[in-house]
């Protein structure tokens, strides 16, 4: 009696370790005359890419810009930062769906243009003007519409579409802006006047 549940016991313990084992054991039986046999490939995905593993879908992972530097000279000139970039961390293809602009700390948006178009505001009359072009596609910029808040891309454009990480020449791209921006009686450093939202969504069917 002692024997029989001890071989009880390790035919349950057999049994447990054959079910959490990966299976790909035939269901189709091919005779000696021959004939076909069929098998289902099934995906699973999973958090660990392991069979049996926690159900889960590609994980997204962008990097976007923290920080859009802007300075502005004594005569109204305008630097930008020139390495500006969005990087697709992700497996999948991603794109940036959608981009809007917000001002902030008592500033206000303007039509973009030259310098000039606002050269007769006041002084710390805090009105800017923005431009900004993903990856080479078209320009987009503010205008009148809006003082505080304005949508610079509201679907993907060319220029918006990125790769996954896999292929390193097109899972990146660019970020060009410019602005104009009022004088200021003060010097000012670091000073956030505005928030750019970059919308990223999979490039899915």
């Amino acid at each position: 009696m002692k024997n029989f549940k001890k071989i009880i016991s390790l035919v349950l313990a057999i049994c447990m370790l054959a079910s959490l084992a990966i299976s790909a054991s035939a269901a189709n039986t091919v005779d000696a005359s021959g004939g076909t046999g069929t098998s289902s490939v099934t995906l699973s995905s999973t958090a660990d890419g392991s069979i049996g593993g926690d159900p889960a879908a590609t994980k997204m992972s962008v990097t976007v810009p923290t920080v859009l530097p802007i300075a502005v000279g004594t005569d109204g000139t305008v630097s930008t930062a020139t390495d500006a970039k969005i990087v697709n961390n992700s497996f999948g293809a991603v794109k940036v769906n959608s981009v809007s602009i917000e001002a902030a700390q008592g500033w206000s948006l303007a039509a973009f243009g030259d310098k000039a178009t606002l050269a007769h505001e006041k002084v710390n009359s805090n009105k800017f003007g923005f431009q900004l072009s993903v990856g080479d596609g078209v320009a987009a910029a503010t205008d009148n519409k809006d003082a505080s808040k304005q949508t610079l891309l509201d679907s993907a454009v060319e220029g918006c579409y990125m790769s996954g990480v896999g292929d390193t020449s097109a899972n990146s791209i660019g970020i060009a802006y410019d602005a104009i921006v009022t004088p200021v009686s003060e010097a000012v450093t670091n000073t956030a006047i505005a928030s750019v939202l970059f919308i990223i969504a999979w490039d899915a069917v």
